[in-house]
């Protein structure tokens, strides 16, 4: 009884006049291929663009702290220039402007990779998306680096590690505790950035919003429904990054029962008794 009854109609019954519950209800729950494919270009950019943000930014990062001046000048001016001008000029730059400056088509129409293809403005908005995101990323993982004690280095230098081994070995696994969660932060936001890529012609999820609402001019019932499913997509990550900072609260904090280990104890006192004698 309950199963068959129509909700899009009684929204329809209760709101007859305002939102046409029936497209609401379709974009939610009955979505075509069209939108599917749209959504996996939401997320593949996404992924993508924030890899290369957290390479450039660990590449920045290192050279701001490198004793050779021009590293340090050419990381700060990076971070300068893609802080400080807003990330929709970066795109148009990008996909418009970059091969006019240069003199030569760095943006290609069509990336072949083996694997996959990627269109020519879908390179150009994961490089625009990364190039942004690196510059972000820069502070989070200097910030991380920073927080490790300095004679965590000066220990691993004394038994005869080089500084890159001694950086991937003891100070960045040390500093992803302070960078993870940051990090979060900035694909959360990642995720939400991508839907500016429509302006070059990308088929992502705001766009084919767009395209549909452009035929019916029917904006609170497309528009709503894909900002139900950027909160989905925000949501579901949030819950994957809440458990990777619980992991890594826990390997910091060290032994951490469960729920249940901890109830099993309580109802077992010599067990709990002995645990808090160690």
């Amino acid at each position: 009884m309950f199963a068959s009854v129509d909700w899009s109609a009684v929204w329809g019954h209760l709101y007859p006049h305002t939102v046409d519950w029936h497209v609401v209800w379709g974009r939610l729950f009955h979505p075509d291929h069209v939108f599917f494919r749209a959504l996996w270009t939401t997320v593949y950019i996404a992924v993508l663009a924030q890899v290369l943000g957290v390479v450039l930014g660990l590449l920045a990062a290192l050279m701001r702290m490198s004793r050779f001046a021009p590293l340090r000048w050419l990381s700060g001016a990076y971070v300068l220039v893609f802080r400080g001008t807003p990330l929709l000029v970066q795109i148009f730059f990008i996909y418009y402007g970059i091969d006019l400056l240069f003199g030569f088509n760095l943006i290609p129409v069509t990336l072949n990779l083996g694997v996959f293809r990627l269109d020519g403005a879908v390179f150009a908005g994961i490089l625009a998306l990364g190039l942004n995101e690196g510059a972000y990323m820069r502070e989070i993982i200097r910030a991380g680096i920073d927080a490790i004690d300095k004679g965590q280095m000066e220990a691993a230098r004394s038994l005869g590690m080089t500084y890159g081994l001694a950086m991937r070995r003891i100070v960045l696994p040390q500093a992803a505790r302070v960078i993870v969660p940051p990090l979060g932060n900035e694909f959360n936001a990642m995720l939400k950035n991508t839907s500016l890529v429509y302006t070059i012609g990308v088929t992502e999820m705001f766009a084919d919003a767009e395209q549909r609402y452009a035929v019916t001019f029917q904006p609170v019932e497309f528009f709503g429904a894909v900002a139900v499913w950027y909160l989905l997509l925000t949501t579901v990550w949030t819950m994957i990054q809440a458990s990777i900072e619980r992991k890594l609260a826990v390997s910091e904090r060290g032994e951490e029962l469960t729920f249940r280990e901890r109830m099993m104890e309580a109802w077992t006192p010599v067990s709990a008794w002995a645990r808090g004698a160690r």
